[in-house]
């Protein structure tokens, strides 16, 4: 496909791909174009955002089967062959003859990039390594100062993964950890509202006729849905990504509320019910399938990255063993176990 027609036709699956680079059309159109018109007929969407525990089954069961075609020794040698140098004309030659691209992919509706990625975490010794120590934490700056950006050399250098490293060092190149002064959360809605007028901007400019670019209005989702946050930490300065996104939400939450105490006595007790009723009437098996932003009128008019906080802290303060039940176990305990205390608490 030329690249006009390969946005035209990806752009019905990635709505934003007309913000990405050519390459990465290219690419995309090349590894996933088939593969979405193919779950387009099935009825199955396009899906974004966290890996559900089904689909990282998906990812191991293709992972063993793709390593039992070929006779690679082990998934690192598969997902990182540049750690095995002597390894990796032969890899590389395998992968290609059995269709690695193709097959790592199988049966996951998302886009090829962020399967492999997901792949990678999985997969990677290196990623599982517990808190850092002091030590680990000075090295990474020290090796940070050196070679920049380059997480790839860094995480080798530390025996950690690439993301990692990188997650790692835009935490602790922060120096503030306390309350947020007026001054940085000015900063903050500065950067927020820089990002979202650049978008507004492109759509404006997308729009054919003068009136449309008039009356362009910012939808709310906008204010907290996809925003770039490493994009707007830099922008910040003194706070990591996170903190950013979490500063965000709560200054969302207090402005949709006008300010409520959504959380707090009675409303708290009632809105903690009815977000139980609600997740256990929908009836899923995995947190990735819930419509969080339906649920956002359980608790009041916020955002849902709010209720999605509230629904952790639930689980955690009240469901034993929490970590090892799966997600329609931990609503069925909120529901017979919690539910009944909380109404009559109430």
């Amino acid at each position: 496909l030329d690249l006009d027609t390969a946005k035209e036709e990806l752009e019905e699956f990635i709505p934003h791909v007309r913000e990405m680079s050519d390459t990465s059309i290219r690419k995309m159109a090349g590894r996933d174009l088939t593969r979405f018109k193919h779950f387009k007929q099935q009825g199955i969407s396009i899906k974004f955002g966290r890996f559900s525990q089904k689909e990282n089954d998906q990812i191991r069961k293709n992972i063993k089967e793709f390593l039992s075609l070929t006779g690679i020794e082990n998934a690192e040698k598969l997902l990182f062959t540049c750690r095995y140098p002597e390894e990796k004309e032969t890899i590389n030659r395998l992968k290609s003859e059995f269709l690695f691209c193709e097959k790592i992919a199988e049966g996951i509706p998302r886009p090829w990039r962020l399967i492999y990625y997901r792949a990678r975490k999985i997969f990677d010794p290196n990623n599982y390594k517990g808190r850092y120590t002091k030590e680990e934490k000075e090295k990474l700056k020290k090796y940070h100062a050196i070679h920049g950006n380059d997480w790839k050399k860094i995480s080798e250098m530390m025996s950690r993964s690439n993301l990692s490293v990188a997650m790692k060092y835009s935490e602790i190149k922060s120096i503030n950890y306390g309350p947020w002064t007026k001054e940085e959360t000015q900063k903050l809605m500065h950067a927020v509202e820089d990002v979202i007028r650049k978008r507004s901007k492109l759509e404006a400019e997308k729009c054919s006729s003068e009136k449309s670019r008039r009356n362009l209005s910012i939808d709310r989702e906008k204010l907290y849905q996809k925003l770039p946050w490493t994009e707007i930490e830099t922008k910040v300065g003194t706070r990591y990504w996170r903190q950013c996104k979490q500063k965000w939400n709560s200054i969302l939450t207090n402005k949709m509320s006008r300010g409520q105490q959504l959380y707090k006595g009675t409303k708290g007790l009632q809105a903690k019910i009815n977000l139980i009723k609600r997740l256990y009437e929908m009836k899923v098996e995995d947190a990735n399938d819930v419509n969080w932003e339906e649920l956002s009128n359980a608790i009041g008019d916020v955002p849902r990255a709010y209720v999605q906080a509230k629904f952790y802290r639930l689980k955690v303060s009240c469901v034993p063993l929490w970590q090892r039940k799966t997600f329609s176990e931990i609503i069925d305990y909120l529901y017979d176990e919690k539910l009944p205390e909380l109404e009559e608490k109430l």
